[in-house]
């Protein structure tokens, strides 16, 4: 056992420089796993192991929802839909005491509903709405880190990759989280729209009031905008009424989202391939990390790493909240140094078997649906988190005259907020749980 512990914890750290030197994640997942497993079980054995997961993986029919959701969230980006959205909002809200930052986060969580990237939410708004903001006069760092804020809710409001992620490692039921996530997504657009009037009061002169829109105009932007909510009702109607299972509503709303798109003369046939070409991408590189994750959890498993840290963390007599708030903090402080989704893949395994495992056996006991919004909700807080930040980064590759520190200064406020409502969710699981538990799920 001794032996086991301390090749886990060189795999662990292999792992970590490994991505500190830029070797793509599902290399370092990989490379790290078959070593390491060689080492516990032989050579054969490990090999077999290289074998057996990647065909397992990719020929998986549940798994197909990865690409069907990316590609439908990269059809209504490239039709314009984002567009419809913040005009929308901004029709209706952008006259108000800090309208424009507000609209920007209105129309961030409608295209969360849409598109389950925050990568590719916070790059569609940067286009967007900063270019207005900055017409209008706002603080270019303040407007730069409401859109990164805004585009964290991607990953919470469902169709979510992330949770999709999550739902795969731990075999949980991908219905239930993405109910999980309706109250806490809405819960951050709301601490978000807060958040900017108090910035304002502070701070007046960052936000200038846009023009009052006329009524004509807050008709007129509310016809754009039908069919973000026709597709987003039919794919979560389908889901929930028990018409389709997720895979079928994830290939439902791609064919919703091209239709739409082609009928409203929104996407050309060059548009359509670039989509196609991108989405495939995107899901390559998700399934080559899903390949290397599965092989770090059969390592971790012949390490028996998991148990020996539930042991390790029940042992230390601080009750179970305690524990989650020790979970929490590790995920907080690696969020900040580490791309999220390689923090997930590398702990989710460990700390989802203490967390949610019998407490016959060690476990907490605790539901794996809220863990899994815990689990998000501090990713979240990681892309806008210096020194990593992700999207920070990706906002000063597109605005580089802003400066990647002007745009951390003005995600500070938000990034308060997300350890407000982080709180929250602790100490009330009912806020993910309520609508679960009514659904029957």
């Amino acid at each position: 056992m001794e032996n086991a512990g301390f090749i886990a914890t060189i795999g662990c750290i292999a792992v970590l420089v490994l991505m500190l030197m830029r070797v793509p994640i599902a290399i370092c997942l990989g490379a790290v796993s078959i070593i390491g497993s060689a080492w516990m079980i032989g050579w054969e054995p490990a090999i077999a192991l290289l074998i057996d997961k990647p065909i397992r993986t990719v020929t998986n029919f549940e798994f197909s929802v990865i690409p069907m959701f990316i590609l439908m969230g990269t059809l209504v980006s490239v039709s314009g839909m984002s567009r419809e959205l913040f005009r929308a909002a901004h029709a209706w809200v952008g006259h108000l005491p800090g309208g424009l930052a507000i609209s920007t986060v209105l129309a961030c969580g409608g295209f969360a509903a849409i598109n389950g990237s925050s990568l590719a939410s916070a790059a569609t708004m940067t286009q967007v709405a900063l270019p207005e903001m900055r017409r209008i006069g706002y603080n270019p760092g303040f407007a730069s880190g409401v859109i990164a804020a805004g585009g964290t809710i991607g990953i919470m409001i469902p169709p979510s990759v992330m949770f999709i992620l999550y739902a795969i490692i731990t075999e949980s039921d991908i219905a239930s989280l993405f109910i999980a996530g309706i109250l806490p997504g809405l819960l951050a657009i709301s601490l978000y729209c807060i958040t900017v009037q108090i910035v304002y009061m502070m701070y007046p002169e960052w936000m200038p009031k846009a023009e009052k829109a006329s009524w004509q105009e807050r008709k007129d932007s509310l016809k754009d905008i039908w069919a973000v909510f026709l597709l987003l009702f039919s794919v979560l109607a389908a889901i929930y009424g028990g018409l389709t299972t997720i895979t079928e509503a994830a290939g439902f709303g791609v064919i919703g989202a091209l239709v739409i798109g082609v009928a409203r003369g929104r996407l050309s046939w060059k548009q359509i391939v670039e989509a196609l070409i991108e989405s495939l991408r995107t899901s390559a590189a998700l399934f080559f990390i899903l390949i290397g994750a599965f092989l770090f959890q059969s390592f971790l498993a012949y390490t028996q790493t998991p148990q020996a840290i539930g042991e390790f963390l029940t042992g230390l007599n601080i009750g179970a909240m305690g524990i989650i708030l020790m979970i929490v903090v590790f995920y907080i402080i690696a969020g900040m140094f580490v791309d999220g989704i390689a923090v997930v893949l590398l702990t989710v395994p460990i700390f989802h078997a203490v967390v949610s495992g019998d407490t016959a056996m060690g476990g907490l006991g605790m539901s794996e649906i809220w863990f899994g919004v815990i689990v998000v909700t501090t990713v979240e807080i990681g892309l806008i988190s210096p020194p990593i930040g992700m999207i920070c980064f990706v906002m000063n590759k597109m605005v580089p005259d802003i400066g990647l520190s002007n745009i951390f200064k003005g995600v500070t406020p938000f990034i308060i907020s997300d350890i407000v409502r982080l709180g929250l969710l602790l100490a009330f699981p009912a806020i993910s749980l309520v609508l679960v538990n009514a659904m029957g799920h």
